[in-house]
């Protein structure tokens, strides 16, 4: 996918490797920058979701590095996360996070159709974008309970107030998209505006006899 501003965003693949210390560099700064937490991973973690097909690189048009964005599943694949969101500090700025999530978006629901995605963030930019996408906040005990995903906030600094607060609430706010709900609500939707426009065109034939009339 090409953005407005000439970015290139892909799938990213085996020859995107050698991305991977510049993108755990930039992790590692933006945390001590923001002094929030961020989930540490390691390169071999990495290097795997790119292997699998489950993760999608932005590049500058010059070629150069600028993003990334990797996919996570839990509980048999029934929840789907989108972590690591990260652009390098020389392209922040130029709405090319908005595009590596909403590109990482469409690829995890056509991967993963049924499956809920959520994810928790304290930045309020990655809120703004997710609520633009269909997201919305919920409680902790909407999220999959999987142990393993919770087991990957031990490296985040506010991880024991997480289980202070037995895993119910922390600094992060939980959002989710249930393609259940939106279904719905599109139907709903959909229904409404055909109801709306069978009842004008009714209104426009009674009013086309009226001034035959």
């Amino acid at each position: 996918m090409e953005t407005n501003n000439g970015f290139i965003v892909v799938v990213a693949e085996s020859q995107h490797l050698k991305y991977v210390p510049a993108i755990l560099k930039e992790i590692e700064e933006s945390a001590k920058e923001r002094g929030t937490g961020i989930a540490k991973r390691t390169a071999s973690y990495l290097e795997e979701k790119i292997n699998e097909g489950k993760a999608v690189m932005a590049f500058s048009p010059e070629g150069e590095w600028a993003g990334f964005c990797y996919i996570e599943t839990w509980s048999n694949k029934t929840y789907v996360a989108n972590s690591g969101l990260i652009v390098s500090r020389n392209f922040r700025k130029a709405g090319l996070a908005r595009a590596i999530k909403e590109v990482i978006f469409n690829y995890s629901r056509t991967k993963y159709p049924d499956a809920k995605l959520f994810g928790l963030t304290t930045g309020l930019a990655v809120m703004k974008i997710n609520s633009n996408l269909g997201y919305k906040p919920v409680t902790y005990s909407e999220l999959t309970q999987d142990d393993v995903f919770w087991s990957g906030c031990k490296s985040c600094v506010n991880y024991e107030i997480l289980m202070s607060k037995e895993r119910k609430n922390c600094l992060c706010t939980a959002m989710l998209y249930n393609p259940n709900e939106i279904t719905a609500t599109e139907i709903k939707n959909s229904t409404k505006s055909e109801n709306d426009q069978k009842l004008f065109s009714k209104f426009k034939k009674i009013k086309t006899m009226l001034w035959k009339k």
